[in-house]
């Protein structure tokens, strides 16, 4: 039998424990990990991968970034409970300004719709994605994905929010150029928030298809924003890194984006 292997008693096969989990495959110690989570979760703002390789004295940016990215799959809890009560959704938009594009529009921005949900005055979870388009197929999806049926849905009066089927739509039109914000005040503070941290922590130096990974970051972090130890936070992460499934580099680097259909 190899060393630190499991074995099965009856067809006799041999695991590893770290088998099925984010560590599947790593050629790291394990200790190396913990101190990554650690580092990761007591950081306010988080950490970049060139810190990380820095902080843990990695040998490579790859081997860094790469340990960034599991860990931010390992931030969504499988199953994890969807919005519920009065929600606010809207979408924003990630990347350098365009010429000659108005509106809504977009050739090569990245789209990503919020939904925050109300908590008195204040703002209570959130969940976020990136989108391909303003399309019902796409705005539904998510709202399916993330809030409860039965709750109130706020939106703005784009057409396509039209036709929620399980929830009360609040449609807010916005009659003036000015009062976007103040219809979906929650949902707007959010966004701002994740922009200042992208610039901020990130220097902006993410591509498209990465940032369902850092949307997901900023989401662990900002639903526990209130917790008064960070150790929980690194006991919360260690615990969802062994229920979330392995994520071979290859995948980390080319993600499928998840279609609503």
């Amino acid at each position: 039998m190899q060393a630190r292997r499991l074995l099965c008693r009856n067809c006799r096969y041999q695991m590893s424990v770290t088998a099925g989990t984010i560590f599947q495959g790593t050629h790291l110690a394990m200790t190396t990990w913990f101190r990554a989570m650690w580092h990761v979760t007591s950081q306010k703002n988080g950490m970049s991968a060139l810190g990380l390789q820095r902080v843990l004295g990695l040998g490579s940016y790859k081997t860094a970034w790469a340990v960034l990215h599991k860990l931010r799959r390992a931030m969504v809890r499988p199953g994890r409970d969807r919005l519920t009560g009065e929600v606010e959704v809207d979408e924003t938009y990630w990347g350098t300004e365009e010429k000659g594009v108005v509106g809504r529009l977009t050739e090569e921005k990245a789209l990503i719709i919020v939904a925050a949900q109300k908590d008195g005055n204040g703002i209570g979870r959130i969940r976020m994605r990136r989108i391909l388009n303003l399309s019902k197929k796409s705005l539904h999806g998510f709202i399916g994905e993330a809030i409860e049926p039965g709750s109130i849905v706020c939106t703005d009066g784009l057409p396509a929010y039209m036709g929620l089927k399980d929830y009360e739509h609040d449609r807010q039109v916005q009659r003036h150029q000015d009062e976007g914000e103040h219809l979906l005040p929650r949902v707007h503070r959010v966004v701002s928030l994740l922009k200042r941290w992208l610039l901020g922590t990130h220097q902006g130096a993410i591509e498209h298809k990465h940032l369902d990974d850092y949307l997901n970051e900023f989401t662990f972090r900002f639903n526990r924003r209130t917790s008064a130890s960070r150790g929980k936070l690194f006991y919360r992460l260690a615990q969802q890194s062994v229920q979330v499934g392995p994520s071979p580099f290859r995948d980390i680097a080319n993600p499928q984006h998840v279609v609503y259909g």
